[in-house]
């Protein structure tokens, strides 16, 4: 699907060490938290047609949505698109393996990242895919890059690491702008993901402290906030992934309990909206994650069924999907 190209590295900053760190404390107790029923919102199961395993990324304002899945064909992994129709489209980087789609704009430009055939299995770049054409690009010395979101603007911000394997504690956020790269550090800690971008410029992402744990932030005008979901044992404990829209609602996922598992009821998706937490899970799904969020609050995210099989998911809390202005 496309073509190719690359860009010029242009140059390198940093967005770490004498930044603030402001703490968010927004509920005393999980069992005070609202959670979404589905009485009050739809839920939409997110199945590629043939695939063994498919999870939603992210989804933008006209209702297209980006992930990845495993084609029962080839075993391989591969994007998507998904158009508010439900009609399907395979996104696979030029000569690739392995591609994931992992962000879109309301412009339809769409970022992810992947790894071409005989190359090391380690090894991933980053891609945006702008009016049919690829556009692939690794931050400087970086050997595993993950694009995963993307604003109107084309700001991009992902996690990059330089030593393998990219383990949590050897990561760095970056924000790609104005074909420069900016390193995206949290101070002090051991690790740092850069998740998605507004319009606005706030970046969310996750990182991992010095104890071991893993927290989510906000970065706004150079200032870290820290965003932990009240009573959880952890919050995005892999740091996968999470979103922000252009109102600044926030969505990623918790653990309520130990061990925080995919195999388990213990990870659940979350919305941080106006200084209020809601858990979100999938009706009779179990380790649910809400990954990306529209200005109009449609959803969508992975989860597992009871037989562990992985499905993406649509929540459109305002019932059926139907066209927005």
């Amino acid at each position: 699907m496309g073509k190719s190209k690359s860009i010029l590295i242009v140059a390198v900053g940093l967005v770490n060490g004498l930044l603030s760190m402001m703490p968010i404390v927004l509920a005393k107790d999980r069992d005070e938290i609202p959670r979404v029923e589905a009485a009050e919102a739809t839920f939409t199961m997110i199945d590629f047609p043939g695939a063994t395993f498919t999870a939603a990324l992210d989804i933008n304002s006209a209702g297209k949505i980006v992930g990845e899945y495993v084609s029962a064909r080839d075993g391989n992994d591969h994007g998507f698109l998904r158009n508010r129709r439900g009609e399907f489209t395979t996104i696979d980087f030029p000569g690739a393996n392995l591609t994931r789609a992992a962000g879109i704009n309301s412009r339809g430009d769409i970022v992810g990242f992947y790894r071409l055939r005989g190359e090391p299995m380690t090894l991933r770049h980053g891609f945006l895919l702008s009016k049919g054409t690829f556009t692939t690009f690794d931050p400087p010395g970086s050997v595993f890059t993950n694009a995963l979101g993307i604003n109107r603007r084309g700001d991009i911000v992902g996690r990059y690491c330089t030593v393998l394997p990219c383990m949590p504690v050897n990561r760095h956020g970056f924000l790609l702008s104005g074909g420069e790269f900016s390193r995206i550090d949290v101070p002090g800690a051991v690790g740092t993901n850069a998740w998605g971008i507004n319009d606005r410029g706030k970046i969310v992402g996750g990182y991992q402290g010095t104890d071991g744990k893993s927290h989510v932030y906000l970065l706004r005008e150079d200032q870290f906030t820290t965003i932990d979901f009240p009573g959880a044992v952890d919050t995005a404990p892999r740091g996968d992934k999470g979103g922000i829209n252009s109102r600044g609602d926030i969505v990623s996922y918790y653990c309520a309990f130990e061990p925080c598992s995919l195999d388990n009821d213990s990870e659940h998706g979350f919305l941080l909206s106006d200084g209020e937490f809601t858990t979100i899970d999938f009706p009779g799904g179990h380790a649910a994650a809400a990954f990306g969020i529209t200005v109009h609050g449609d959803i969508v995210g992975p989860y597992n069924d009871a037989s562990g099989n992985g499905h993406g998911f649509l929540l459109n809390p305002e019932g059926p999907d139907e066209e927005k202005d």
